[in-house]
């Protein structure tokens, strides 16, 4: 059962490490290439959903990079609520609705 902890917790954070890699990836895109700004955020809001939310939230007002996109503003903090209950619901139950 610790492997199962383990392995979830090592998955949150290669998941947000990820999440910080693709939004100072598609900054850098933007910039070089004068892209507009709000292409790509359907990869984004994926990372953000499959548990990167809290470090994609942080990893905007540090870049300051999309702010001003409302969609992302406003999406990404009710995900991050979202995955802290679903991790809170996993550890709580002790991991048993992954093993069959």
């Amino acid at each position: 059962m610790l492997l199962l902890y383990i392995l979830f917790a090592v998955y949150i954070a290669a998941i947000n490490v990820y999440s910080v890699m693709l939004l100072i990836t598609q900054r850098n895109e933007a910039a070089d290439d004068g892209q507009r700004p709000n292409g790509g955020d359907g990869k984004l809001i994926l990372a953000a959903l499959l548990g990167g939310a809290i470090g994609l939230y942080v990893a905007m007002f540090i870049t300051r990079y999309k702010l001003k996109n409302i969609v992302l503003m406003i999406l990404l903090p009710v995900i991050a609520v979202f995955n802290v209950w679903l991790t809170i619901i996993a550890f709580r139950s002790g991991m048993t609705f992954f093993v069959m």
